[in-house]
């Protein structure tokens, strides 16, 4: 069995028989209508998109709701178009991993077209600009990353390569949001036309983030006369180009040899994960767990595609900056951030064996429920209350979910301001709360601390996840990685917390298991 256009074709029988649910319409007009008036271009061609971007269009092409599909483009790592999505005719195979520990098995077919955003290759570029000169397309969305964003040094300098595009213009560009940039710049060339650019990216105020990039750019460029000067005034015009925010939330690990295993026994054939020389880990098939949650603010000047008809949330700005907050500061990215951090000081290989681990369960339930939650502002749209329940009871805990905490470690830096520091604000700001009554957070922080040792409670050395800061971070005392308010996004030391963590981390040092002895005492503490 080929997961190809005609290997679901001529072994479609033993597909279905094997449990697979295949495209039950006819690919081949999708991808003509996709062609000829493309509706939505995707920015980042990883696992989470087609875990749930694609799937979300196959659910509307299934229901006869939507007869296009989605461009995908890859502006970072081209080895995933060229030896992934291509070789399988842009097909893949979604896995939802349940917690009762069955497997849905759904081949996607809604990727129309996979691109690579590389101007030395002629015939992809030219399609992209087609694209966007399309009246068609109403949303051009995002899965790069937060790092994908940034165009600005620490200290507020723009990064060379941003100068290097903006002294070039919109015709030179190299840099994968100056390209990005420069097609949008081709749409305005084209008529002024409207689009809605969404960052789907697990980061806070995504929108603003691609906004400030994309203005980055059109302000340069006007600057130094590179391009016709109303461009500036074209992205910065919400009845044309918009920029809403969005919160999203799905797990999808890295391909999973259980997950590989279980499909080459089905019989499907050339499953092998490749490793890029980017070391991206890529595979034909993507394992994820059952939920997800996507709510976008409804902003859209060329219409938009109806996803609320596949589970997707519209709403206003004020509204999915609640589900961010509620989600990012408090009910998961804390929680996987805590486990990430005392997992791999406790040697720990996957998540849901930590949730096996009393004091680590104690430590996400009494951090979320006791020490996150009186600062959540309920959405309305998702109780937070169920949501945090959801987490610590059905996802954190899924057996058959391989997520492990060196994955989650990766760029803990970039995290923490938003996953700690919100909270901690929030405590300063009430009238009702105080800072002195945090226990559970600064522990966790201290423990980041003794995480950029590179040691765990055992003594033996492990290697840090990738970190943006982690060669400037090791380098440092304790004292001074404290004071880095650009990762913790306040004075720690104003009210004492600095002194509460460096306590803890003091506490967790001199010999083997101390760690665990310091995690144990202050759980208790924190719950009593």
């Amino acid at each position: 069995m080929l997961l190809t256009n005609e290997g679901i074709r001529s072994d479609k029988e033993e597909y279905i028989k094997k449990g697979y649910n295949l495209p039950d319409y006819d690919r081949d007009v999708i991808i003509k209508n996709t062609k000829e008036a493309p509706e939505w271009i995707h920015f980042g061609a990883g696992n989470i998109f087609r875990a749930f971007q694609g799937n979300l269009m196959q659910k509307l092409i299934a229901d006869g709701i939507a007869d296009t599909g989605i461009v995908v483009c890859e502006g970072y790592d081209y080895e995933i178009v060229e030896k992934m999505y291509r070789p399988h005719d842009n097909l893949s195979i979604l896995v939802t991993l349940k917690s009762d520990g069955s497997m849905d098995k759904t081949v996607i077919g809604s990727i129309a077209s996979s691109l690579i955003l590389d101007r030395d290759n002629c015939e992809d570029f030219e399609a992209l600009k087609n694209i966007f000169a399309n009246a068609s397309l109403k949303m051009c969305s995002f899965t790069i990353t937060e790092k994908g964003y940034v165009v600005k040094d620490a200290s507020g300098n723009l990064l060379d390569s941003v100068k290097k595009d903006i002294d070039a213009g919109p015709d030179g560009t190299d840099s994968y949001m100056g390209k990005i940039v420069s097609l949008l710049y081709h749409r305005y060339q084209n008529g002024r036309l409207p689009i809605a650019m969404v960052s789907m990216d697990n980061c806070s105020h995504n929108g603003d983030k691609l906004y400030d990039a994309v203005v980055t750019y059109a302000d340069g460029w006007a600057a130094k006369n590179r391009d016709d000067r109303g461009f500036a005034d074209y992205v910065k015009d919400p009845s044309k180009v918009s920029f809403p925010w969005s919160m999203i939330d799905k797990i999808t690990p890295r391909p999973d040899q259980t997950v590989y295993d279980s499909l080459r026994s089905d019989g499907i054939e050339d499953l092998e994960q490749v490793i890029t020389t980017k070391k991206t880990y890529v595979a034909p098939f993507v394992n994820a767990e059952e939920t997800e949650y996507l709510v976008i603010e409804d902003s859209f000047p060329n219409g938009k595609i109806p996803l609320d008809k596949a589970g997707v949330i519209y709403a206003d700005k004020q509204t999915v900056d609640k589900t961010e907050k509620m989600k990012v500061c408090t009910c998961l990215n804390p929680l996987h951030t805590s486990l990430a951090i005392f997992g791999c000081l406790l040697g720990y290989k996957t998540i849901h064996d930590e949730m096996d681990d009393e004091d680590l369960r104690n430590l996400v339930y009494t951090l979320g429920n006791k020490e996150g939650m009186p600062v959540v502002v309920d959405p309305e749209v998702l109780s937070p209350a169920e949501f945090l329940n959801a987490v610590l009871t059905k996802r954190l805990p899924n057996p058959f979910m391989p997520d492990t905490p060196q994955r989650i470690a990766t760029d803990t830096s970039q995290k923490i301001p938003i996953r700690f520091g919100e909270t901690i604000k929030a405590y300063r700001r009430s009238a009702d709360l105080s800072t002195d009554s945090l226990t559970l957070i600064p522990l966790v922080l201290a423990g980041y601390l003794k995480y950029l040792k590179g040691v765990d409670d055992e003594e033996n050395s492990f290697e840090l996840s990738p970190d943006p800061m982690i060669d400037e971070l090791i380098k440092l005392s304790p004292e001074e990685i404290l004071k880095k308010k650009e990762i913790f996004a306040v004075d720690l030391f104003e009210d004492g917390l600095g002194d509460k963590i460096l306590g803890f981390y003091n506490e967790m040092n001199g010999q083997k298991g101390k760690i665990r002895e310091v995690l144990h005492k202050y759980v208790h503490e924190a719950m009593a």
